[in-house]
């Protein structure tokens, strides 16, 4: 798989770009290579997606201070999923103990799909095969991570699914020859298709391979620097806060995200810290921040 360009060469500005310089490059770009002025353009199509990445990390800024820090695979482009996945379906193919299992992420090729082979519209004429079937599963932050087994009921028969590691809210499982009895005349049954639902995490949030979370410390322990625990889908992990932090500051912990590979490689974990302003000082508090202001020495210079 080709590396991603860097966001800035794609919208042609510098690193230093305002806001307001972002989205001229951007409007001025998307307009160029539309695909409504570009019909049937491969590359200005190409384009046009490559654009409008750039321009949905560097207008959004946590994420492009992510990028500014950690490059792609601070805002979820880990280089791409690998293994058996087919292009525009990266978890497509994945074979658990001879079952395959294929992900579905809607449009025409999704349960647009299932709508045709019920009721006859869309596509191309199907042969005769039996119903396709659709059922759901919820799962928790962590088993959408790491994976699961799962036992799904159809049509009142339990099927146990291997669910692979990585997938997230709102993709579907498709089971070929799972779902309704082949019709007289023909031999092939139908498909089952199992949505999947995630749990959300009272901490932890995700943005494709990513995993996002805040951690807040008090203004003494930024200025000084610290150690602290930090939950991840792992376990615990002691991090180092530098001296000097300031609030908003995102850290990488490599390795603790999201699997985006069939060989198990794993995105980051982007903690940012937030630096607790204090309330209800002491008189004693008040006079040494007193003090602390007027002294020349400017530490945070």
């Amino acid at each position: 798989m080709a590396e991603k360009r860097d966001y800035y060469e794609v919208l042609g500005v510098s690193k230093s770009a305002s806001d307001d310089e972002i989205k001229k490059a951007y409007r001025k770009l998307a307009v160029k290579y539309h695909p409504d002025r570009n019909p049937g353009d491969k590359e200005a199509e190409a384009k046009f997606k490559e654009i409008n990445e750039a321009h949905e990390v560097l207008s959004d800024k946590q994420k492009r201070a992510r990028y500014d820090q950690f490059g792609h695979a601070g805002v979820g482009g880990a280089g791409g999923f690998g293994g058996g996945g087919t292009a525009g379906n990266p978890f497509g193919g994945f074979n658990f103990n001879g079952q395959t299992f294929n992900f579905d992420f809607g449009g025409a090729s999704g349960f647009d799909d299932i709508l045709g082979s019920i009721f006859g519209f869309g596509g191309a004429r199907r042969p005769r095969r039996g119903a396709d079937y659709q059922t759901s599963v919820t799962l928790t932050f962590e088993e959408a991570i790491f994976g699961t087994t799962k036992e799904v009921s159809t049509n009142g028969e339990n099927i146990k699914i291997k669910v692979p590691a990585g997938i997230d809210d709102g993709m579907s499982i498709r089971l070929r020859g799972k779902g309704g009895e082949a019709p007289e005349g023909s031999t092939e049954k139908g498909d089952l298709y199992v949505k999947i639902k995630v749990k959300p995490h009272k901490n932890l949030t995700r943005e494709g391979a990513i995993i996002l979370s805040e951690e807040t410390i008090n203004m003494v322990d930024a200025a000084l620097g610290c150690e602290i625990e930090v939950e991840t889908v792992d376990g615990s992990v002691t991090m180092k806060v530098p001296a000097g932090t300031q609030s908003g500051t995102p850290f990488k912990l490599s390795g603790h995200g999201v699997p985006f590979r069939a060989d198990g490689d794993r995105g980051p974990h982007i903690v940012t810290v937030i630096v607790e302003t204090p309330k209800n000082l002491s008189r004693r508090q008040k006079e040494l921040l007193e003090e602390f202001k007027k002294s020349k020495k400017r530490f945070w210079n």
